[in-house]
C-alpha cells in the first residue's frame, strides 16, 4: 500500500488553506477523475476533452504487463538485454526516472547533437533492443534518431524488424509505417498528452523491457488513486496544486530539491510536466532543478519562489514555521507520478491556463522547419568573436549588448537585463550532455552572481520542456544559448540534411522565437569545441559580485 504526503509552510500553506476549501466545494478533484473537460475554461475544452484519460491509467494500463513481459522474455532468449529508446519529452523523462529510480540501465537517445547519437550507435548494437516512442511519428529528432538505427542495423547484418518495438498512437502515421514494415507496435492511449504518459505505455514499455516491474509501479499508482479523486480538505493533489498556482501574489519559481526522497532524477520529469503545462498567456510556474540545500535558491529563496522538498515517503518532519514558502512531497515513485499530473492540472486550474496544449513549443518547431528549409540554420555574422567564442545577441534589435567584446563583457550585458525581483536566467547548451555534463554545474556561480533562480537545459531535449515557458510564460527570463559544431557530423538516412544540420536549425529556430517575443538572448558558439568550452565555463564560474552572497 502507497501513501503521499503534503505538508507545507509560509505563503505555500496559506495557499493551501485559501483554496483547497474552494476546489472541494466546487468538486473540482472529482469532476477530474470523472474527466470534466469544463474545469480549465471554454477556450480549453476542445484540447481538454481528448487529453484526460491519464487519470484513469493505473487501472487501464492493466493489459499492457502481459503484453511487456512476454516481449522482455521473448528479447532475453535471444541475448538482447541493452534498451535504447528514442523519445523526446515525456516520451524520454518518464522512463529515464523509472529506471533509474529501480536501478535498471537504459540508453535514453533524446538528443540531435551528433556526437551523442553517434555514440548511442556504436554501444552494444548486437545486444541492442530500440524502442521507438512519438505519438504521431512527426517528432523529427524521434524520426532521425529511428532512421540512424535502421541503417546501422542493416550495415551490420541485422534485420530491424528483430529489434525494434515502436510506441504509438492507434492509427497513427506511424502505426502504419511500423506495421508495414513488420514492427513489434504496441498502442498507446491517444487520449492522454505526452507529458502525462507516464503510466501509458510510452513510460511502461521501455521501463518493463530494461526489467523494471511496471506492475508494482501501478500498483503505487492505483492505491492513491481514490484519495486523489477525493473531494477532500485532505486531498495531496489538491494541496500540493494550490501551493504551487495559488499563491498570492504567485510564487512563480518552484525550487525543487531532492532531500532523500529515494527517487532518482524525479525533478526533470516534473520540470517537464509543471513548465510545459503552466508556462502560457503570460504566467505559469517556471520550475528549477536545484542539486542540494547549498544551492542559493533553496538557502535564500527569492520573494517570487516556493521550495519544493520531494521527501522520503515514510517522512514524518513538518516544515519549519520560518520557512517563507515551502511544501514537502513525499511517497513511492507511481504514486507521485499521479500526484504531481493532478497537482499541475489543479494548478492550471487556479492560474485560468488550458494545462494540456503546448503552443509555443509548436511554434520553435516551425522555426527550425523554416531555417533547414532556407539551409541548415546558418547563423548571421557575429558581433564580437572572443578567443573562441563567437558573441551574439537577439531581441529587442540586440541593443542590449552594447559594445561589449569580451564573453564576461557580454555576459554582463545580458545579466544586466534582469528584473532584480522577477526575473530568471536560463542556460540552454545545444551540446553533448554526457561528454560535456560538467557545464550544468555553471547553474549555481551564475544564481549566486545574480541572486535569481537559474535553470540549466539540454537542447534540444528542454524545447519539450521549459522551452514552452520561456516563450509563453511571463516576459521577465533572460537566455544563455550555447552552441558548438560537432566534432563529426552524422547524416540522417533518407535526409537531405544532417543531424548537425538539425540541431543547429533548432537552436536558431528557439532563439528567433525568443527574439520575436522580445526576450532577450545571448548566443555564444564555441568555434573549437574544447577551448571554447574552456573559456565559457571560466566565464560563467566567475566570481560573484561584490555585495553577492557567494
Amino acid at each position: 500500500m502507497s501513501s503521499l504526503s503534503v505538508t507545507a509552510s509560509g505563503a505555500a500553506a496559506d495557499a493551501i488553506g485559501r483554496h483547497v476549501p474552494t476546489l472541494v466545494e466546487d468538486s473540482v478533484a472529482s469532476r477530474l477523475f470523472a474527466q470534466d473537460a469544463t474545469l480549465w475554461g471554454p477556450d480549453a475544452e476542445s484540447e481538454s476533452r481528448i487529453r484526460l484519460s491519464w487519470v484513469g491509467l493505473p487501472r487501464s494500463s492493466r493489459p499492457l504487463v502481459g503484453e511487456i513481459a512476454a516481449l522482455r522474455d521473448s528479447f532475453a532468449e535471444q541475448g538482447l538485454d541493452h534498451v535504447v529508446l528514442c523519445g523526446m519529452g515525456g516520451s524520454s523523462l518518464a522512463p529515464e526516472v523509472i529506471c533509474a529510480t529501480a536501478g535498471k540501465p537504459i540508453v535514453i537517445l533524446d538528443s540531435s547533437h551528433p556526437d551523442y547519437v553517434r555514440r548511442a550507435l556504436g554501444d552494444d548494437l548486437e545486444r541492442t533492443v530500440l524502442v521507438v516512442s512519438s505519438k504521431s511519428g512527426s517528432t523529427v529528432e524521434t524520426d532521425s534518431q529511428r532512421r540512424a538505427y535502421e541503417q546501422a542495423f542493416t550495415d551490420a547484418g541485422i534485420d530491424p524488424a528483430s529489434r525494434i518495438v515502436v510506441v504509438t498512437d492507434p492509427d497513427s502515421p506511424l502505426d502504419k509505417e511500423s506495421r508495414d514494415k513488420g514492427y513489434r507496435v504496441v498502442n498507446a492511449d491517444p487520449d492522454v498528452g505526452g507529458r502525462y504518459s507516464a503510466l501509458t505505455a510510452f513510460g511502461l514499455v521501455p521501463s518493463g523491457l530494461a526489467g523494471v516491474d511496471v506492475e508494482a509501479l501501478l500498483d503505487e499508482a492505483d492505491s492513491v488513486a481514490d484519495l486523489l479523486a477525493a473531494d477532500d480538505d485532505a486531498n495531496p493533489g489538491l494541496r500540493l496544486g494550490a501551493a504551487m498556482g495559488g499563491t498570492d501574489p504567485l510564487r512563480d519559481k518552484l525550487v525543487l530539491v531532492d532531500d532523500g526522497s529515494g527517487i532518482v532524477g524525479f525533478a526533470d520529469w516534473a520540470e517537464q510536466l509543471i513548465a510545459e503545462s503552466t508556462g502560457k498567456n503570460g504566467t505559469g510556474v517556471l520550475p528549477v532543478v536545484a542539486g542540494s540545500d547549498d544551492d542559493p535558491e533553496v538557502k535564500w529563496p527569492a520573494g517570487d519562489v516556493t521550495v519544493a522538498r520531494l521527501v522520503a515517503s515514510d517522512a514524518d518532519d513538518e516544515p519549519t514555521g520560518d520557512t517563507p514558502s515551502e511544501v514537502r512531497v513525499g511517497g513511492a515513485l507511481g504514486a507521485q507520478l499521479l500526484l504531481w499530473e493532478v497537482a499541475t492540472a489543479v494548478a492550471g486550474h487556479l492560474l485560468g491556463i488550458n494545462p494540456f496544449d503546448q503552443p509555443d513549443v509548436e511554434s520553435a518547431k516551425k522555426a527550425a522547419r523554416e531555417l533547414l528549409d532556407q539551409g541548415t540554420g546558418s547563423a548571421e555574422a557575429p558581433a564580437a568573436t572572443d578567443g573562441a567564442i563567437e558573441i551574439r545577441a537577439l531581441g529587442g534589435d540586440g541593443s542590449w549588448l552594447g559594445d561589449a567584446q569580451t564573453v564576461p563583457a557580454a555576459l554582463d550585458a545580458l545579466v544586466a537585463q534582469l528584473d532584480p525581483s522577477r526575473g530568471y536566467v536560463a542556460v540552454m547548451a545545444y551540446l553533448d550532455r554526457l561528454a560535456d555534463a560538467d557545464l550544468a554545474q555553471c547553474r549555481v556561480p551564475l544564481a549566486r552572481r545574480t541572486e535569481r533562480p537559474v535553470t540549466f537545459g539540454w537542447g534540444p531535449r528542454f524545447l519539450h520542456s521549459t522551452g514552452q515557458f520561456h516563450k509563453g510564460g511571463p516576459a521577465v527570463g533572460v537566455y544563455l544559448q550555447v552552441t558548438a559544431a560537432p566534432k563529426e557530423d552524422l547524416a540522417i538516412p533518407g535526409r537531405e540534411f544532417t543531424f548537425g544540420d538539425f540541431i543547429a536549425s533548432q537552436a536558431g529556430g528557439d532563439a528567433a522565437v525568443l527574439a520575436d517575443h522580445g526576450r532577450p538572448v545571448l548566443q555564444l558558439h564555441l568555434t573549437d569545441h574544447d577551448a571554447g568550452l574552456a573559456q565559457l565555463r571560466d566565464a560563467l564560474s566567475g566570481s560573484s559580485p561584490e555585495g553577492g552572497r557567494g
